[in-house]
């Protein structure tokens, strides 16, 4: 089953996601978050068991301005 994990950087570690399923982990690299999550994601599945209806996350990008400036925020 693929599922998607998205990360972000935060001060110190990576965030992984995984929508799907609303699993959350955390690794010092982006490969070790990715473990993690994956590790996380395969003990929730074990213990909920397979969510009935998994709808792919669609992940896209948005720009939002400024209301004062009308800049993109960046």
């Amino acid at each position: 089953m693929e599922l998607t994990a998205v990360l972000r950087k935060s001060e110190k570690y990576y965030v992984a996601l995984c929508p799907e399923v609303d699993v959350v982990s955390q690794g010092r690299t982006v490969e070790e978050a990715t473990r993690n999550l994956q590790e996380a994601v395969e003990l929730y599945i074990e213990e909920m068991g397979i969510p009935e209806h998994v709808v792919p996350a669609i992940i896209t990008r948005i720009t939002v301005h400024n209301a004062k400036t009308a800049q993109p925020v960046r």
